[in-house]
C-alpha cells in the first residue's frame, strides 16, 4: 500500500478517527517538509495558513463540522514561508450523517494553475497588442476625418476610408479567430462538412489572396484532385493561414501542390503542400510549432494561426505535418479526406 502511494505525483495524508495520521507518501512529506508524520496529529502535520493566518485544521473542521458534508473541493492553503498548495478533503462516515472516521487530503502543488494563469496572461498581452495597431489606425483616421472633412478632397478621404475598412476587417478577423480558439480548446467546434470541389475552391482563396501581396502564389493541382469532404469557410479559413504564414515568414514564390491519394490507401482523400522559400522550420521546434501563440522570426502575428489550422483539418478527420521544401524553406503538407469521418 504504501509503495502504490508513494508512486502517486500528489501528496496523500490518511488521518483516523481521532485526527491521528495512520499513512502519508513521499510527496506529501516532501511538500510539508514532514519526513515522518507517522502518528502525529494531522493539525501538526497539515500546518497550513490561509492569507489571514487562519489554520487550516480549525477552518476545514472536517471532523466536527456539518454530518452532511464528504468531503471538502479544492481550496488554496499556504506553508510558512509562502508557498502555496491546493488541498482537496475527502471525509469518511460511518454512515450519512454519521461520525466521521477519518480524513484523506489530498496536496497539490500550484504551479499547473500558475502556468494557466501565465497562459492567460499571454493571452490578455497577445489580443490587447493585435487590437491596439488596427484600433489606433481606425481611431486616427476617422478623428481625422471629423475634424478636417472640409478640407479633404475624395482621393484623401477614399483612402481614408479604404485603410479604415481594412483595419475593421483585421479586428474582425482576430475575434473570428479567438472564437475558434475557445470553441477548438473545449471541443465545441461546429463543422457543416459537405462535398466540395476542391480545385476551384482552392483558386477562389488565392484570387483573393493575390490581390493583397505582392508575391508570387502558384497553384499546381493534380488532374485527378476531385471532391473532399469541408466545411467551406473552415477551408477557406486552413488555406488562407496556411498561404499568408508561408508569405509571412517566407521568401519569394509561394507553391501548392496537390494530388489525389491513390485509392487502396489507409487514406481517401487529397494531399495539399504549402512550400515557401524561406529559412524553413528547424526539427527542434516543430512540435511547437501548432501551440497557441508560436511565433518564429521578427513579423509577427498574432501566433494562433497554425493552432487553428491544426484544429480545423483534426476537426475534419485530416492531418498536418511540417517538413522541408524541395527548393529549401519550409514546407506543411496537409491530408484532407474525401469523405466526413463522422458518418463513418
Amino acid at each position: 500500500m504504501d509503495h502504490l502511494l508513494d508512486d502517486l505525483p500528489d501528496g496523500v495524508v490518511f488521518a483516523d478517527h481521532l485526527g491521528v495520521v495512520t499513512a502519508m507518501n513521499r510527496a506529501a512529506a516532501k511538500m510539508l517538509s514532514i519526513p515522518d508524520g507517522l502518528g502525529k496529529h494531522v493539525s501538526d502535520v497539515v500546518a497550513l495558513q490561509d492569507r489571514a493566518g487562519n489554520d487550516w485544521f480549525s477552518c476545514a473542521a472536517a471532523y466536527d463540522g456539518q454530518a452532511m458534508r464528504s468531503g471538502i473541493p479544492e481550496q488554496s492553503w499556504f506553508l510558512a514561508d509562502g508557498t502555496e498548495l491546493l488541498l482537496t478533503v475527502r471525509i469518511m462516515r460511518d454512515a450519512p450523517r454519521g461520525n466521521a472516521q477519518g480524513v484523506v487530503v489530498s496536496l497539490r502543488t500550484s504551479r499547473a494553475r500558475e502556468r494557466l494563469d501565465r497562459e492567460r496572461s499571454d493571452l490578455v498581452a497577445t489580443v490587447a497588442h493585435e487590437l491596439r495597431s488596427p484600433l489606433t489606425g481606425v481611431k486616427g483616421f476617422v478623428a481625422t476625418l471629423l475634424a478636417k472633412w472640409d478640407k479633404l478632397n475624395d482621393d484623401q478621404k477614399k483612402l481614408m476610408l479604404t485603410t479604415v475598412n481594412t483595419d475593421a476587417d483585421r479586428l474582425t478577423r482576430l475575434i473570428a479567430e479567438l472564437l475558434d480558439v475557445a470553441r477548438i480548446d473545449t471541443g465545441r467546434l461546429s463543422l457543416n462538412a459537405r462535398p466540395l470541389e476542391f480545385t476551384p475552391a482552392v483558386n477562389r482563396v488565392l484570387d483573393s489572396l493575390r490581390a493583397g501581396t505582392g508575391r508570387e502564389i502558384v497553384f499546381v493541382p493534380g488532374e485527378s484532385v476531385g471532391q473532399i469532404a469541408a466545411d467551406p469557410d473552415k477551408f477557406v479559413q486552413v488555406v488562407t493561414n496556411l498561404v499568408e504564414n508561408a508569405v509571412r515568414h517566407g521568401e519569394g514564390v509561394v507553391r501548392l501542390t496537390a494530388a489525389q491519394i491513390p485509392s487502396g490507401s489507409p487514406f481517401s482523400g487529397v494531399v495539399m503542400h504549402f512550400d515557401d522559400e524561406g529559412e524553413g522550420i528547424s526539427p527542434q521546434i516543430r512540435s511547437r510549432v501548432f501551440t497557441k501563440f508560436w511565433q518564429h522570426g521578427a513579423r509577427g502575428g498574432s501566433g494562433l494561426g497554425m493552432y487553428i489550422v491544426h484544429g480545423l483539418v483534426s476537426a475534419h478527420g485530416g492531418a498536418v505535418e511540417i517538413g522541408d521544401a524541395p527548393g529549401g524553406g519550409a514546407r506543411i503538407t496537409v491530408t484532407w479526406p474525401e469523405r466526413d469521418p463522422r458518418l463513418d
